[in-house]
């Protein structure tokens, strides 16, 4: 969609980035959902070993989710919760790299309050109230907004860092389809945005040290059908917890959906320890098999141990995926249910590669990070292309949706106005990208890798008014502002 709005001219602040920079498909995160995917923006590692492993989860210790029947919602005021949900031992890019500034970041962890943009009780009762409205004209007037104040606070700030947010797109891709006249409005706004900054930055003589970003945090597709997981549990005689009505229900399962195209099913929930496959499919082998038979099931996987994991389709068979030192296998069992053929001691960089042109690119290694998160369910769906898994309790009817593993969700655009030192992968890479562009030491466990050559600091001439951006004498400036 980016792509075409760019070929025909809609966007030209973003043609002129591509021309004089990059464009290039890198894939997100599973579950392709904002939230959860940001994490490799800003922390440079999946979501799910860093405990986001969905929009929602269940929280088997009792310990992090102690209210809403021990169910964390990131939809709606549980949202100020992701910033100590997450693995405090990650640093984010905020904190490594400020002062900096977020735009309706959900992950705002090292910020200063005075740094945020749509925060507060004002913006949080504007934001939800334009959201259960399905108020799309509200979100783009929101991103107009946002928009306007990150320009201005760039151009007075000078900060170092700047990650904004512009959720108008998915939220018009949600309610008029993603090839709708406000998905190109919201687009066109991110351009004004984009062509403000650079304008700027061009009359200040900071263009040349400027690095600036265009990445989203998942695609979308269309959807005619819902299915409701939560009947289904309950038609087998199963006592179930799901949103939004956490606070009663039984303790046989708990459902969670994200995004809406895919979910965590959570089993035997009076456990305080995550059980593995084998010790529960005694029990719940029929559900299973009654997932697996329903239309909307594309994918089912079940953690085997914390090191393998199986993958089931209804009609391609069944494979697992083991992740041991380093290295990741898939291996047939009684079908391909991804389609890709049997692999073994695959690399990280070849378990991409063997995946990039599939219906489910970088699969292997995204299903391996998920399944293995402590936070995750016992069960994880996929959804088939055309459904989603949550029919009631929507404010408005989906008729676009994200979250699975197919291509339309897992991939999307990364635009850079400087060409790059090498082809990005992912979008885990972004955030060592950007700390190598500040050249900054990266931190120990990233996922990513960068895709900029690191510049020591020094080796180029100093911005002439670098003293008055509050920078030391002798700092190397270097501005990545990542929308």
């Amino acid at each position: 969609m980016l792509e075409r709005a760019i070929d025909n001219g809609a966007l030209p602040a973003l043609a002129q980035l591509r021309d004089e920079g990059s464009f290039t498909t890198v894939s997100t995160a599973f579950p392709s959902v904002t939230g959860p995917a940001y994490t490799p923006f800003l922390l440079g590692r999946y979501p799910g070993p860093l405990g986001l492993p969905g929009l929602r989860w269940f929280d088997r210790t009792r310990a992090t989710a102690r209210g809403f029947g021990n169910c964390r919602s990131y939809v709606g005021s549980e949202m100020r919760f992701i910033d100590t949900d997450l693995d405090p031992s990650a640093p984010t890019l905020f904190e490594l790299a400020g002062p900096a500034l977020g735009a309706l970041s959900v992950i705002g962890r090292g910020l200063r309050r005075a740094d945020r943009i749509g925060r507060g009780v004002a913006f949080a009762a504007r934001a939800a109230r334009t959201h259960f409205t399905g108020d799309v004209a509200g979100w783009l007037e929101i991103d107009r907004q946002v928009g306007a104040k990150v320009a201005r606070h760039i151009r007075e700030q000078h900060p170092r860092l700047t990650f904004a947010a512009f959720p108008g797109i998915d939220k018009a891709s949600h309610s008029t389809g993603h090839d709708s006249p406000a998905v190109h409005e919201a687009m066109r706004i991110l351009d004004h945005t984009v062509a403000e900054i650079r304008r700027d930055a061009e009359r200040s003589g900071r263009w040349d040290s400027t690095h600036l970003w265009i990445v989203s945090d998942h695609g979308h597709s269309p959807v005619t059908a819902h299915d409701d997981l939560a009947s289904l549990l309950r038609s087998l005689g199963h006592d179930i917890v799901t949103h939004p009505w956490t606070f009663a229900g039984g303790r046989d399962a708990a459902v969670m959906v994200s995004g809406n195209a895919m979910a965590h099913i959570y089993l035997e929930l009076d456990r305080g320890e995550r059980p593995w496959w084998p010790s529960l499919e005694p029990r719940w082998s029929n559900l299973v098999t009654a997932l697996l038979d329903r239309p909307s099931v594309d994918l089912l996987v079940v953690p085997l141990a914390a090191d393998q994991y199986e993958v089931r389709s209804g009609t391609r068979g069944t494979a697992t995926i083991c992740a041991r030192n380093d290295t990741y296998s898939y291996r047939l069992v009684t079908g391909d249910p991804l389609g890709i053929g049997p692999h073994e001691g695959l690399s990280d960089a070849d378990a991409y590669d063997v995946t990039a042109s599939s219906d489910y690119p970088d699969a292997i290694v995204q299903i391996a990070r998920l399944a293995s998160a402590s936070r995750s369910g016992e069960i994880i769906l996929s959804a088939v292309r055309g459904w989603d898994f949550r029919s009631r309790h929507e404010p408005i009817p989906h008729v676009s949706s994200h979250g699975a593993l197919h291509r339309e969700h897992m991939l999307v655009p990364l635009l850079t106005n400087k060409p790059v030192a090498s082809t990005p992968r992912r979008t885990v890479d972004v955030m060592p990208s950007a700390l190598a562009a500040l050249d900054l030491e990266l931190p120990a466990g990233l996922d990513g890798t960068s895709f900029i050559r690191r510049i020591p600091a020094g080796s180029q001439p100093l911005r002439e008014n670098h003293l008055a951006n509050g920078r030391p004498h002798g700092e190397r400036d270097a501005e990545s502002a990542v929308a």
